[in-house]
Formats: structure tokens, C-alpha cells, sequence
């Protein structure tokens, strides 16, 4: 057993699965009669990225939409903490706010991308925007619910103390919400990739959206995988990176977590 909980016999048998699956998309859509243009085998996918990270600027337009999606994660998630505290502390701010929040949440995310694209034009301001409100919510309901459950008894036994509000926040509130917190930050780590990727697609000249559409438009069946493939590992380092954090700053609940 290492360091990150998993044994040998488990690592081994990730691997064979990973062999037996890249074997399958090998040589099972031939087998089966599907054109190379519908399914194309992993190694015409490989010889496409290989082509892409010469001639098509592919770790250009993945660096694009990797920084785009940690800025859209960082203020969704401020974001949301905010609000959710606010909402969790306060009945009358749930009161006047919640209505807004839950039309904002059930508006699909989709329809803001081309309004934000007239507003701001092709810049990164669009798909900023789209992930952040695809971020917003899942973090402000965590810290929202975490706030909600804090123990009344040890916020009176603080104020009995003489406590302030940020002694309180801080102290007590602020450390009941983390374990919470980081369960909507994960979440949030993975739907960031999802609305910058809808913002390039709507209305962006780089990132790896721009090149799925172009994949797309030209009919280039590999260059689609490819990108898919580079946003899915965008996705997992996202997810990963939220992890370490949780288990750096969470280390006193002598929980793994992973």
C-alpha cells in the first residue's frame, strides 16, 4: 500500500484495463466494419496529435483553455462562498436572494453564452463568464448547507465569551464549512472545463473549443478525439489539483479522501 491508498494489485490491474481498452479501440471498429472517419483507431488519433502539436498549435490552445478554466473556477468559487455564507447567515438575505439564485441556476447555461458574445465580443470574457455561473452554484449550495448545520451551542458558547462576528466566522463557522466545501469545489473543478468549452465553442478564435468546431467543420474525426482526450485531461488535473488541496488543508480530519 503507497502513500495515495492503492496497493500494487490495483495499480496493475488500472494499467491492464487501460491496455485492454486502447487494444479495443485499436482493432475492435474494424472488426466490426466501422469506417475509420466515424471511429478512427487510437493510432490514426496519435499521428493527428502529433500532427496538431506542430502544425495546429495544440498545447497553445490547451494552456488558452487550461488558464481560462482555473480563472473561471477561482471567481466562480469566491463567488459562491460568498453568496452561500451570506445566504447561510442571514434569513432575510436567503429571503430576498434565493429566488434569483434558483432562476439563475435553472436558466441552462448554454443560452448565456451567446448573449455574453454580443456583450464582450471574442474575447475571454465570454467564456469566463460561462464558468463561472456553471461553478457558482454547486459551491454556494455546499457552503450554504455547511453554515446551516454549524452547532448553534458552540456559536453561544462563543458569544458567552465575548466573542466577535469574525472570531466566530473564523473560528467556527469558517472550518465547519470546509470538509463541505471542497466536496462542491471538486464538483466545480470538473463543470468549470464544461463552460469554457461551451464559450469557445459559441463564440471563441482559440482554445480547444475553437479547435473541436474545427475538427467538426472539416469533418476531422481524429482532431475531435484529440481535443476531446486534451479536455478530459484539462478536467482530471483540475479534479486532481482540488484533491491535493483538500487533503493539505484537511489533513487534521485523518480522513482519506481520495
Amino acid at each position: 500500500m503507497n502513500a495515495t491508498g492503492f496497493g500494487t494489485r490495483e495499480i496493475l490491474a488500472s494499467l491492464a484495463l487501460l491496455v485492454l481498452f486502447l487494444a479495443a479501440w485499436e482493432w475492435g471498429p474494424a472488426l466490426i466494419g466501422i469506417p475509420t472517419f466515424i471511429v478512427p483507431p487510437a493510432s490514426m488519433v496519435w499521428e493527428e496529435a502529433l500532427f496538431m502539436l506542430s502544425a495546429e498549435g495544440l498545447v497553445y490552445h490547451s494552456v488558452i483553455t487550461a488558464v481560462t478554466v482555473l480563472i473561471g473556477f477561482v471567481l466562480g468559487s469566491l463567488l459562491g462562498m460568498l453568496i452561500g455564507y451570506l445566504l447561510g447567515v442571514s434569513p432575510t438575505a436567503e429571503v430576498v436572494l434565493s429566488p434569483y439564485v434558483l432562476a439563475l441556476q435553472i436558466a441552462p447555461k448554454v443560452a448565456f453564452a451567446p448573449l455574453f458574445v454580443l456583450w464582450f465580443g471574442y474575447t475571454i470574457y465570454p467564456k469566463v463568464l460561462v464558468a463561472v455561473l456553471i461553478v457558482f452554484f454547486p459551491v454556494m449550495v455546499n457552503v450554504l448547507t455547511a453554515v446551516r448545520t454549524v452547532d448553534p451551542d458552540l456559536v453561544n458558547l462563543a458569544r458567552s465569551f465575548s466573542a466577535k462576528r469574525w472570531h466566530i466566522f473564523t473560528k467556527i463557522e469558517f472550518r465547519a464549512a470546509m470538509p463541505p466545501l471542497f466536496s462542491g469545489l471538486r464538483i466545480g473543478a470538473t463543470l468549470a472545463v464544461i463552460g469554457v468549452v461551451v464559450g469557445e465553442l459559441v463564440g471563441g478564435n482559440t482554445g480547444l473549443g475553437f479547435l473541436l468546431a474545427l475538427g467538426e467543420g472539416s469533418g476531422n474525426t481524429a482532431m475531435v478525439f484529440v481535443t476531446i482526450i486534451m479536455l478530459t485531461v484539462i478536467g482530471i488535473l483540475a479534479y486532481v489539483s482540488v484533491i491535493l488541496l483538500e487533503r493539505r488543508v484537511l489533513h487534521y480530519l485523518h480522513v482519506d479522501r481520495g
